[in-house]
């Protein structure tokens, strides 16, 4: 059935090839993508298969039929049981898009190597999912996806809706406590909306009662710990689609941009701060800069506190996130009141994202606005002050 709409869809010519020759296969072929039928493949075949293909460039997708068990990290599961041909088409274009996005990425850096910043991480660990739940299964949901990307939670649909529309979020995980009809509303909603579809979902609890235009829907029963690694790889694919975009705007923008936050780099910063500041006292205007400040110990927390700033920040501020652990904001034509309460609100914002067992880090925000007699290094060297005095 797989095979006949593969070759309905005509996305490319099919080779056909048995577990001993497909290490071969992917070798010498180059293939645009690889589906596996993994039904009583041995576990370790299997990871050995996609060792191999991960370390393809450009991206090669890894579709698993009915894998054994927690498929490897790269390896897009789909179980036969609930799947139809319709969706193993879509969430193999959504795959291909991905690579298709990989290979412009490489093609621009080839062109221009010294541009080459594209972070080498496994996406993974840059990955935030918006866990939503109010049943006793959402704790330990929390705890197995925290340990391997950031968590968001939410304990309604209305509360995810807005994380959706504030963040930047690589899958979602719906939980129980929800009844089946607000469960297909929320669906629903999300298949009419183009941002979301390809966006992976995993349902926890019982099959969806219809299908969705959602490539990659998918109905992961089992333990939390099952549940989490099943979800990765295609959260794992979405992060990794982000990180290709955010890489295409920091090559559009001359290496400007940093192309793990979005924002701009230290250098770029500092050289359109000084040009900012020199131009209000010039010109008249107000001028005011944030500070967010983060734990040391935790990078990943200054890492989501950029990206949720480069998503939010209004057109004409620019930001960027430092060694220090900081992120720095500047406010055009902004004056200190209102400095703060854009300031609090992407703090607020931020507040809603843990890792496993850790505690959340909530930054500590202090502002500081231009005055008369400021040059760049002084208006810096007061906002450092009041953190000093805030930290402490």
């Amino acid at each position: 059935m797989f095979a006949h709409a593969l070759d309905t869809a005509q996305l490319f010519p099919l080779i056909d090839a048995n577990l001993a020759e497909a290490a071969e296969a992917v070798s010498t072929m180059q293939p645009a993508a690889v589906l596996i039928a993994a039904a009583g493949l041995p576990q370790g075949a299997l990871a050995t298969l996609a060792g191999q293909i991960g370390g393809r460039k450009p991206y090669i997708p890894l579709l698993v039929l009915d894998p054994p068990g927690p498929p490897p990290h790269n390896a897009l599961p789909l179980w036969r049981s609930e799947a139809n041909s319709e969706r193993l088409v879509a969430r193999l274009r959504a795959a291909l898009r991905v690579r298709a996005l990989h290979a412009a990425v490489l093609r621009r850096l080839s062109g221009d190597p010294a541009q080459d910043n594209m972070p080498e991480a496994d996406p993974a660990r840059d990955a935030t999912a918006l866990l939503i739940g109010r049943g006793g299964n959402y704790p330990a949901l929390s705890v197995a996806l925290g340990e391997r990307m950031g968590v968001v939670g939410a304990l309604s649909i209305e509360a995810a809706a807005n994380h959706l529309n504030n963040r930047d979020i690589d899958g979602i995980v719906l939980g129980e406590g929800f009844t089946p009809r607000v469960v297909d509303a929320f669906l629903t909603v999300l298949s009419e909306d183009a941002r979301f579809r390809n966006l992976p979902i995993a349902l926890t609890s019982a099959p969806p009662a219809r299908a969705y235009d959602l490539s990659n829907l998918e109905t992961i029963s089992g333990k939390p710990s099952d549940v989490a690694a099943c979800a990765l790889p295609l959260i794992r694919q979405h992060a990794f689609e982000a990180q290709l975009n955010r890489a295409l705007q920091a090559l559009d923008a001359g290496g400007l941009l940093d192309p793990r936050t979005g924002l701009l780099t230290s250098s770029a910063f500092a050289r359109d701060f000084s040009r900012a500041v020199e131009q209000c006292l010039g010109e008249g205007g107000g001028l005011s800069v944030a500070r967010f400040a983060f734990e040391p110990g935790n990078p990943r927390a200054q890492l989501d506190g950029a990206r949720i700033i480069s998503r939010l920040k209004r057109r004409t501020d620019f930001g960027a996130a430092h060694h220090d652990g900081s992120v720095l904001v500047v406010f055009s034509n902004t004056d200190l009141r209102d400095a703060h309460a854009i300031a609090r609100r992407l703090s607020s914002v931020m507040r809603h994202t843990s890792h496993g067992r850790r505690a959340r880090s909530d930054a500590v925000v202090t502002v500081a606005t231009l005055m008369p007699n400021d040059t760049p290094k002084s208006l810096l060297a007061r906002l450092y002050a009041e953190s000093r005095r805030a930290a402490g």
